[in-house]
């Protein structure tokens, strides 16, 4: 998979980065989930599963008559239970059933991807006839600072979030993806394609600002050569820690779309 640095599930930073993306986002997608219908004897495909949160609560939900396949490049936090299978895959290349799942899910990887298109039309072609895509996307696009303790501080805000952009950007990854996915989904062919966006405001205890912090750590390298310093990092890592530093979100797009 592409930009490594942001979906590596062998670096150390990897489980506080899915922790943190499964309190900011899970109750959306599950609650988007529900509301799609998915339930008893479904068979749904969750990929890019991460530490597989989404996954069990599939497949809780799909009763004893469902399944639930997660994969990941990765897998390595993942752990199979009843009525959900484990599979180390590339969604770009490796072998994918047609027309076979009621539902496929993903988080955050068609960003990463150059080939996001392509990728996109192999999940809608696993999707049997009336079987609904569900994409959960962020467009980092927007997310500024909104109080902070001095100008400085907020100058190094968005100095680290242009930093982030091109760090995604030099991997061919696309950070404003979430704003283009249902476009990218009606001109594919789904139907009854509803995209659904959420803004808020972040905290320093709030997962979205954690996330920020754990980037600080998990990107250090890549930040470095995008121009920040250690010097800026570790103002970075008190400013987000700041009781009184606040940030609206990015905006997550949940979207989904049903093959005719």
């Amino acid at each position: 998979m592409s930009a490594p640095v942001f979906s590596d599930n062998r670096s150390e930073h990897a489980l506080d980065q899915h922790r943190c993306l499964s309190e900011a986002y899970d109750p959306i997608t599950r609650s988007r989930l529900a509301a799609a219908g998915v339930g008893s004897g479904w068979r749904c495909l969750e990929v890019g599963a991460g530490n597989g949160s989404i996954a069990a609560w599939l497949a809780e939900r799909v009763g004893p008559d469902g399944w639930v396949l997660a994969t990941d490049l990765e897998p390595r936090h993942l752990t199979c239970r009843p009525r959900l299978s484990v599979l180390r895959h590339d969604i770009r290349y490796d072998p994918l059933p047609s027309n076979a799942f009621d539902l496929v899910h993903a988080r955050q990887v068609l960003p990463l991807l150059p080939d996001r298109l392509s990728v996109l039309h192999r999940l809608i072609g696993a999707l049997r006839p009336g079987g609904v895509l569900q994409l959960d996307d962020l467009d980092l696009g927007y997310g500024p600072a909104l109080l902070t303790p001095d100008q400085r501080s907020a100058e190094l805000y968005a100095r680290f979030l242009a930093a982030k952009a091109e760090v995604m950007s030099a991997t061919g990854a696309d950070g404003s993806w979430g704003s283009r996915v249902a476009t990218a989904m009606r001109e594919a062919g789904l139907v009854e394609v509803d995209p659904v966006p959420h803004l808020s405001q972040w905290r320093p205890d709030s997962p979205g600002l954690r996330l920020q912090l754990n980037h600080t750590y998990r990107l250090r390298e890549p930040l470095l050569a995008a121009g920040l310093t250690e010097d800026d990092l570790t103002d970075l890592r008190a400013l987000l820690t700041d009781p009184g530093f606040r940030a609206a979100s990015c905006v997550f797009y949940s979207v989904q779309g049903r093959r005719p």
